[in-house]
Order: structure tokens, then sequence, then C-alpha cells
């Protein structure tokens, strides 16, 4: 339940810390108080989305904290599943600052919106005017029936079951899609992979070749500079490995008398060795390279190969072409063997199938169990609340495909008055009429779901006198089991809050605020008063309210 709720900064609130009961709680205030205000900050600690808009003006960040006791409520695998530390008081707080960014924390640890949200919809359900639309949604019938029914846990196992059967599904469809294309393609697939097949190209051999073709259209000018400048090196008369031979010869006598001569002579050898290591590599270079037509020939041909390929395929060097050799043979690879690819996953479809119809008939089965009796408490509810001649039905129709909620659909057929035929409820339902519908479901799954808190804001919208009575009765039963909070206009329900909260406006030269506090006795006496009169206290109001009240 919640024990306390604290805002600061958040639209027309300064500050407000207020503690709430269990049982039942009523807040009334004059229309523009700042009701919705205090439900739009209850909201942000529950998930929903934030607005910098909000923040109270001149102000830079809003907090809003709430406090609930859950020890009665088996949390605990929500906190360990995301590591948050378990209290019996959980405090779930929510920061929003101007820049629009916000920050939310469960129990003080940074959660996302999602647990935020998730954990909120476990612990309170806010029923606000607009959700009396729901009541025409398929969806939010389906609901109803599935709360009553207790389905929650078949529920989440089917909907896990019908989530792998689409993505399976999902994979075949795209498998399909993609063989369909392949087979088209295949045929030119299988030209371009046996073109570079026998092509059998080999990393860095387009460079080789291109530098080995050089070589060749030059053979002559590069053999006669060989012996050139093999000659410059190793000629008897004026070559520079022989001048060098006579310079160490002339050097190695002067070292006995000229001791600096030594370190001449030991660069010289070094010279010479190296000179004629060179002149011999040369005169090998030279004899090698000899002009061969017919290993030309080989090249050019080789190379046009290469060229046509890269050409073809739009790339520029050998890599890219073995690249796409090795892609094409994965392609032509998985045509071969996307038949068995096919058939895994149609067998695959058909097992994921068969679970998801299984727990589909289940779904359906506990459906129809409950819609009797479902249909019996609430028309004997709604007769109650001033609907003696209700009809109701609840049908269930088979889908030709199943979706998220099974392989039903539901519809609430109703009528109100004698001799109408049944129509959907969104049809014909008057806006008091719906107000009072909803009140019954919500006592209805209010008991099926044990929820700690449900808050009800203005649920008595179209009614009045003794149907309001009685509205306040059952949200008064509804509490002994659960807290209720009920933001009313009407002084019947008021008046059977065990406790009652006042929310009003205060202006000062500067700024309008908002406050919410809980009215002792007398207060309280006066504000059902004021419910029954207007601003002006009659006597004859203040009677009535201590009647309503039991005073």
């Amino acid at each position: 339940m919640l024990k306390s709720l604290y805002i600061k900064n958040y639209a027309l609130i300064d500050s407000l810390e207020i503690d709430f009961e269990p049982g039942f709680s009523v807040i009334t205030g004059e229309t523009g108080a700042g009701k919705s205000i205090i439900l739009g900050a209850l909201s942000l600690i529950l998930g929903q989305r934030a607005d910098a808009k909000a923040i109270k003006q001149g102000e830079s960040k809003c907090i809003i904290e709430g406090q609930f006791e859950i020890s009665a409520y088996h949390l605990e695998n929500f906190f360990a599943e995301r590591e948050i530390d378990y209290d019996a008081n959980c405090c779930m707080r929510r920061e929003l600052l101007s820049s629009g960014k916000s920050r939310a924390f469960i129990n003080d640890t940074p959660v996302t919106l999602t647990d935020l949200k998730e954990l909120g919809s476990m612990l309170i359900d806010i029923h606000s005017q607009h959700q009396n639309l729901l009541l025409g949604d398929s969806r939010f019938q389906m609901q109803i029936v599935d709360a009553l029914a207790g389905n929650r846990d078949l529920i989440r196992d089917y909907q896990l079951s019908f989530r792998q059967y689409r993505e399976v599904q999902k994979a075949l469809d795209e498998l399909k899609e993609a063989l369909k294309q392949s087979k088209e393609e295949e045929d030119y697939l299988r030209f371009q992979y046996e073109a570079l097949k026998e092509a059998a190209l080999t990393e860095g051999e387009q460079e080789e070749l291109e530098a080995e073709l050089e070589t060749l259209n030059h053979a002559e000018d590069i053999k006669s500079a060989l012996y050139k400048v093999y000659n410059l090196l190793a000629d008897d008369e004026h070559g520079a490995v022989p001048s060098l031979k006579e310079v160490l010869n002339t050097t190695h006598p002067l070292s006995r008398i000229f001791t600096k001569a030594e370190e001449i002579i030991q660069r010289v050898e070094t010279a010479y060795i190296d000179l004629k290591d060179l002149s011999a590599e040369v005169e090998r270079l030279a004899g090698d390279v000899e002009f061969n037509p017919d290993r030309l020939s080989f090249i050019e041909s080789r190379l046009d190969t290469i060229y046509t390929l890269q050409k073809k395929h739009n790339v520029s060097s050998v890599a890219e072409l073995i690249t796409l050799y090795q892609e094409l043979s994965r392609k032509i690879e998985a045509i071969e063997t996307s038949d068995e690819q096919l058939t895994v996953l149609e067998k695959e479809l058909q097992q994921k199938t068969e679970t998801m119809l299984a727990l589909a008939k289940k779904l359906t089965a506990s459906r129809k169990a409950i819609i009797p009796q479902f249909e019996k408490d609430l028309i004997a509810k709604a007769a109650y609340l001033g609907m003696p001649n209700i009809r109701f039905q609840c049908e269930v129709n088979a889908l030709e495909q199943p979706n998220v909620c099974g392989t039903d659909d539901i519809v609430f057929q109703f009528s109100a008055n004698k001799n109408v035929p049944l129509q959907p409820v969104a049809n014909i339902a008057s806006g008091g009429e719906i107000s009072r519908i909803m009140l019954c479901l919500k006592s209805m799954i209010a008991g099926a779901s044990a929820l700690p808190t449900i808050i009800f804001d203005e649920i008595d919208t179209g009614v009045s006198g003794e149907i309001a009575d009685k509205m306040g009765s059952i949200m008064k039963d509804m509490s002994k089991d659960m807290q209720v909070l009920a933001i009313t206009h009407l002084p019947q329900i008021a008046a059977k809050g065990n406790a009652h909260y006042l929310v009003y406006k205060q202006d000062d030269d500067k700024t309008t605020t908002t406050h919410l506090r809980r009215l002792d006795d007398g207060e309280r006496l006066k504000e059902v008063a004021r419910m029954l009169s207007g601003s002006v206290l009659t006597d004859a109001a203040m009677e009535n309210a201590k009647v309503m009240l039991g005073f």
C-alpha cells in the first residue's frame, strides 16, 4: 500500500509530504484546486513519461518520492533479478531536471523507467476518467476476463510461446524469400564462381607479374646497363675493384711507418670486399636477364585475365577477387543446403505452432469457464447500482489467426433497458452507465488480482444521489482487502472514507501553490457540508453532513 508521498517543486507544489492510511480514503477539493497535479506527480514514480515543463517555475529540479509497504506481495524475485536491495518499506523516487533528463530510483538504487513502471504496475492502479473509454477496447475486455480467470501465468507462458512462434515464422519467411532470389540468380552466381575458380588467383600475384613484365619488356636495356656497371666495378684497367686492390697494396707497407694508415687499410678492405661481392652479383643478374617471348606472352595473357575480372567485378586488386570468390562459394553452398535448412525451420515452426495453440486452447477453456459467473456477478453489481434491467453477455469468438492474446476475440454485449437488443457496450452505454460498469469491473478484478492500491479519479462522473451512495459502498467494501483512494466531487462518496484529504490552493502576491492535507473531524464535517450546499454553508447542509458522517 501507499504509505506516504513527498513532492517538491512539481507544477504548483512547493513542497508537500502526506501520509496515507489503509482502507478507504477520499480526496476532495474545488475544481481546479490541483487534484490532477497530485495524480500527475504520482504517475511519475509509476514510470510515466516526464516533461520538464512540469518543474515548478524558477526551479531546476523536482523530486517525487513514494513510500510503499510491500511485505505481503511476494516481490522478492523482482528485486533479486535486478540486484536491488529488498526492503518491506520500499521507496520509489523520480527526479526530473530542467534539462529534460530524469532519474529513477528504487530503494536508492538507480533503475530504468521500465523497471519503475513494472514495479508500479504491481503496486497501484490509477483509474482516471479517460480509462472509461477503454471499456469498448477488445484488449481491455480480454484483460478483464483474464484477470478474473487468474490467467496471469498462463498468459505469460502463451505470450512467450507466441513470440517464439513469430520469430521462427519470420526466419522461415526470410529464408524462403532469400532462397527465391538465390534460385533466380543461381546460374549467374555459378558462372561467376567458375570463372574465378578457373583463374586460380593467388595473393600478390598481380604485383609480381607486373614487375616481371616490366623486366621482360626492357631486357636488352637492363642487360646492357648491368654489364656496364660490372665493367665499371671490375674492369682490370679502370674498374673500382682493381683500383681498391692497388690502394691496399700501396697502403700496407705504409702502415709500418705510419700508424694511422691501419685505419685507412681497414676501411678500404671493407669497401673492397663489398664492391667485389657487388660486382659478382651484378654479373650474375646480367647473365639472368634474358628476353623470353614465351614467358612474355604468358604474363601478358595472365594479366589480361586479371584485369578483365577486376573490371567485370568493379574491384582493383586480386585480394578483392579472392574475397568475392569466397563469398560466391558460400552463397552457392547455402543454395545447395537450402532444402535442409528449410526442412529444419518448417519442422521447428510446426513444433512452435503446436505448443502455442495448445496454450491458446487452455486460455480459451479458462476464459469460457469463468464467463458465466462473470456475467452473473456483473449483472448483480450493476443492478445494485441502479441498472435493474441490465443484460450483459461476454462473447468469445474464434480468430482466424492467433495474436498476442491467443485465438479469442472477446466482445462485451450490453443493454440497459428492456426490449433493447444487445450491442457492443461502447456503442450504447451512457457516461453514467459506463462509470458504474467500470466500477463493477474494477471491484471484481481488484479482488482477483490482489493489487495493493487502487485510485479512482472521479469514477463517479454522471451519477448522483442514491447511486453515488452505493458506489461509495462498493469502494468501501473493496477497501477491506486493499487500499482504496477516491478523488470525488460527491458528498455521498466522500462521507464513506475512513480518512478525508483536501486539495486546495493558496495565493499570495507572487505565486499560487497547491496543498494537500488530511482533515480532522470538524474540518471534514464542513467540507462535506460545502459539497452539499456550495460555498455558503447552511444549517441544513451541516445537519445532513452530520447524518452522512454518522456524527
